[in-house]
């Protein structure tokens, strides 16, 4: 099977590794026995030129109707790209993030800067620790942050850092601009934020400590990973400020709210549970 070429979203080729989809199941969550069929199937009907979009549509239909919740972890990249098509339902998840990792975290701030004002994404504090924090979201797969991204949060880190260290009592504080996406870092961008001391997160950097793993940990699942409800519900709930599934389990009411008939309520509520859950990936 690793003769087989792929197209990833970015365009480019790449032989096909069975070893990768085997991974991402188990990451969801799925049985051994259910990996094994999706594979099988899977091997059955893979050509070379396939894309890789094509081939998580196959996993994720075989998923879900195995396990739903699986089905839901396994489809969390494409779940957090749903969240748009503005970025600030992302700016929000990260907030919740940093606030379970036990940060004060405000989404949206007009800071002054030395030179001129900026508005942060999010501005966090932990531990006498002040972090600016720049989301960069994307709603395609194939898009990455490439070196003008931490180029720009730096200059603008540098005159707000300049007008806080004027502030009393700011001077022994540590200060720290922050890069969050939802896709992938390009070498030049970690090169030049590990080295001007930004902090980097994207959805596999740090290594294990990534968004996707981050999110795992916390349980904080974005709503829109539920395959209970439809595009336009959760279209409804992102518009009245929900972007987590404990958000949604903590308020059932909401979905009464936006019209969903309560015969659909108990597996939504179900599966929101199941997601709040922390979730350790081991290999079977």
């Amino acid at each position: 099977m690793n003769s087989i070429t792929i197209i990833k979203a970015s365009g480019d080729k790449a032989p096909f590794q069975v070893e990768k989809l085997i991974s991402s199941l188990q990451r969801a969550g799925a049985k051994k026995t259910v990996i094994e069929q999706i594979v099988k199937e899977t091997e059955k009907v893979i050509y070379d030129g396939i894309t890789t979009k094509k081939i998580y549509q196959m996993a994720f239909k075989m998923l879900k109707g195995k396990s739903r919740v699986s089905a839901s972890r396994y489809k969390l990249k494409k779940a957090i790209m749903e969240l748009g098509p503005t970025g600030f339902p992302f700016e929000k998840f990260v907030g919740k993030i940093l606030e379970q990792e036990g940060f004060q975290a405000e989404v949206g701030v007009i800071v002054q800067g030395h030179c001129v004002q900026h508005e942060v994404d999010v501005a966090a504090l932990k531990d006498n620790k002040h972090y600016m924090i720049e989301c960069k979201y994307h709603s395609d797969q194939g898009r990455t942050c490439n070196v003008k991204i931490p180029l720009y949060i730096q200059s603008r880190f540098l005159d707000v850092e300049k007008q806080w260290q004027k502030q009393p009592g700011h001077q022994m504080k540590f200060h720290q601009g922050w890069v969050y996406t939802n896709t992938r870092l390009t070498t030049d961008a970690i090169q030049y934020g590990t080295c001007m001391g930004l902090g980097l997160v994207s959805w596999d950097y740090p290594r294990e400590n990534g968004l996707k793993d981050r999110i795992d940990q916390s349980g904080l699942h974005p709503l829109t990973a539920l395959t209970t409800l439809t595009r336009a519900e959760k279209t409804k709930l992102l518009d009245e400020g929900i972007v987590l599934c404990k958000e949604l389990h903590e308020s059932p009411k909401l979905l009464e709210k936006i019209g969903v008939p309560k015969s659909r309520h108990k597996n939504i509520l179900i599966d929101s549970s199941e997601l709040c859950k922390t979730h350790t990936y081991n290999k079977q």
